[in-house]
C-alpha cells in the first residue's frame, strides 16, 4: 500500500508547482479580499486567460510602452517644426556713456548721453535639414512595430503558461478523485474483511491489514487536497482576483488525435514563432539605426535660421513701448548654412568605427537568427515526436486499463470467496489505479504538448485542436 501512496502522491505534489510558480510575474490585486461566503467563481480555461491578460502588470506595462511608441510615430513629422526661442531683456547701465564727435575747427561736440535703462527683445527660429530626418521617421515606425511584436509575444507566453497551469490543476483534481475512489474501495474491503472475520473465514490479521491500508491513504489524500487548495489560491492571485476567491474549474475534454505534418509545422514555426519574429524586427531596427548614423555622418546639413533683436531707443520709463518709431533693429538676419562634418572620412574616427561596430552586430544577429531557426526546427520535430508518442502510449494504456480492471474484479471476487488474500487484492487494485493514472497523465501530456506546439508555430491557441 505504500507503493500506492507514493504513486499517487508523487504526481499530486510535484507536477503543477514549476509552472504555477512561474506565473509570479502576473499582476494581483494585493490588499483586496473576497467577500466571506461568496459563491465559487466558475472558471473556464478561456476565462482564466482573459482575466490574466486583463490584470497582468507586465501586460499593462507593455500596453503603455506601445502607446508611447504609437504616439511618437503619429507625431514623427514634428522634426520639421523649427525651433523658436523668444526672449526679452531690461538692462541697467552701471555708468552712463556719452557719445561725442570731434569736428576740426569746431572742437568736440556731445551727441547726447545714453539712458541708464535699456529694453531689447530677441526672436530666433532655426531648422536643421538632413536626409537622415526621413530615416529617423522610418526608424520610429520600425521601433513601434518591434514593440508590438514584443507585446504579442509576452501575451502569448502568459496565455501558454495559464493554459498549462489550468491543465495541471485539473490533473491534481483527477488524481484526488482516483485517490478518493481508492479509499472508498479500501473502506469497502475493510467491511468485507470484518464480515468474513465474523464468519470465521479470515483471521483477525486480515481485518487489521485492511484497516491499516485504508488509514494509510488518508494522509496522502490530505496532502493532495492541500496542494489543490494552494494551487487554486496561487491561480486566483495570478489572475488578479481578490485574496480568498473560491474557484470552480470547468473540466476540459481531451481533443481527438490530430494528424501532424511535420514539414508544414516546421515551415510555419520558422516564420511565425514569436522569438524569431522579435529577432527579425531587431535586425530591421539595427539596419535602420545604421542607415540613420550613416546619413547623419556622410550627408550635409542645411541650417535655416532667422533672428530678430529689436532694441528700444528711447527712455524706457518715459516713452511709449508701443510706438514702432522707438524701436530699431541691430543685427537681425535670415541665414542659410550648409555644413558637412569631415571626421567621418577618417577610417579611425569615432563615427567610422561606430558604423563598423554596427556592421559586426548585424552579422552577429543574422547568425543568431540562423541558429534560432535551426533550433526551432529541432523543437518542432521533438514536440511532434512527443505528441505521437503520447498518442501511441494512450492507445496502449487504454487497453491496459481494461485488462487491469478485469484482473482486479476477478481478484476481488476471489477474495470475497476466500480464495485470495488481501495483499493480492491490493496489488491488483494498485495496477488498475496506476493504469488509469497513466492514461490521464498521457491525456494531459498530449494537451500541454499541443499548447507548446501552437506557441512554437505562432498560431492562436486552440488552432490545432480545432483543426480536425
Amino acid at each position: 500500500m505504500k507503493r500506492t501512496i507514493r504513486a499517487f502522491g508523487r504526481w499530486g505534489r510535484g507536477i503543477p508547482w514549476p509552472i504555477i510558480l512561474s506565473l509570479a510575474l502576473s499582476g494581483s490585486l494585493f490588499g483586496q479580499t473576497a467577500a466571506p461566503g461568496a459563491p465559487p467563481l466558475e472558471l473556464t480555461m478561456d476565462r482564466a486567460v482573459e482575466l490574466a491578460l486583463q490584470n497582468n502588470l507586465g501586460i499593462q506595462s507593455g500596453q503603455i510602452d506601445t502607446k508611447i511608441k504609437k504616439r511618437k510615430v503619429d507625431t514623427a513629422w514634428n522634426v520639421f517644426i523649427p525651433t523658436v526661442d523668444v526672449g526679452g531683456t531690461i538692462s541697467h547701465l552701471n555708468q552712463v556713456q556719452s557719445s561725442t564727435i570731434t569736428i576740426p575747427g569746431l572742437g568736440t561736440l556731445s551727441l547726447g548721453s545714453s539712458y541708464y535703462w535699456g529694453l531689447s527683445g530677441s526672436v530666433t527660429a532655426a531648422l536643421n535639414l538632413n536626409v537622415a530626418l526621413f530615416e529617423g521617421i522610418r526608424n520610429l515606425t520600425l521601433d513601434y512595430e518591434a514593440g508590438l511584436v514584443t507585446y504579442d509575444k509576452a501575451k502569448a507566453q502568459l496565455e501558454r503558461d495559464i493554459r498549462k497551469s489550468y491543465l495541471q490543476l485539473l490533473l491534481i483534481k483527477k488524481n484526488i478523485k482516483l485517490m478518493e475512489d481508492n479509499l472508498a474501495n479500501a473502506n469497502r474491503r475493510t467491511a468485507m474483511a470484518q464480515a468474513n472475520y465474523k464468519a470465521a473465514l479470515v483471521p483477525e490479521l486480515s481485518v487489521l491489514q485492511a484497516q491499516v491500508a485504508a488509514e494509510n491513504l488518508k494522509p496522502a489524500i490530505a496532502d493532495l487536497r492541500n496542494a489543490w487548495e494552494s494551487a487554486l489560491a496561487a491561480l486566483a492571485m495570478n489572475l488578479g482576483l481578490p485574496s480568498g476567491t473560491s474557484l470552480q474549474l470547468d473540466d476540459v475534454s481531451p481533443p481527438d488525435f490530430i494528424p501532424l505534418d511535420t514539414a508544414k509545422l516546421i515551415s510555419e514555426a520558422a516564420q511565425n514563432k514569436p522569438e524569431l519574429q522579435e529577432l527579425r524586427r531587431s535586425i530591421l531596427l539595427l539596419q535602420s539605426n545604421r542607415k540613420l548614423v550613416y546619413e547623419n555622418t556622410y550627408t550635409p546639413t542645411l541650417s535655416l535660421a532667422y533672428t530678430m533683436d529689436p532694441t528700444f531707443q528711447r527712455d524706457v520709463w518715459k516713452d511709449s513701448w508701443f510706438d514702432g518709431n522707438n524701436w530699431a533693429q541691430r543685427s537681425g538676419m535670415f541665414r542659410l548654412t550648409l555644413g558637412f562634418r569631415l571626421n567621418g572620412l577618417l577610417p579611425v574616427s569615432k563615427e567610422a568605427l561606430g558604423l563598423t561596430e554596427m556592421d559586426d552586430n548585424l552579422q552577429k544577429l543574422n547568425i543568431g537568427l540562423s541558429q534560432a531557426i535551426r533550433g526551432t526546427e529541432v523543437d518542432v520535430y521533438t514536440q511532434v515526436l512527443k505528441l505521437e508518442k503520447s498518442q501511441k502510449s494512450m492507445e496502449a494504456q487504454r487497453l491496459n486499463v481494461d485488462l487491469a480492471q478485469r484482473a482486479y474484479q476477478l481478484t476481488e471476487e476471489a477474495y470475497k470467496a476466500g480464495l485470495k488474500d488481501l495483499l493480492e487484492v491490493q496489488n491488483a487494485e494498485l495496477e488498475f489505479q496506476k493504469a488509469k493514472l497513466e492514461v490521464i497523465k498521457e491525456q494531459f501530456n498530449y494537451m500541454t504538448g499541443l499548447i507548446d506546439l501552437e506557441y512554437t508555430i505562432g498560431v492562436p491557441f486552440g488552432t490545432l485542436s480545432r483543426s480536425k
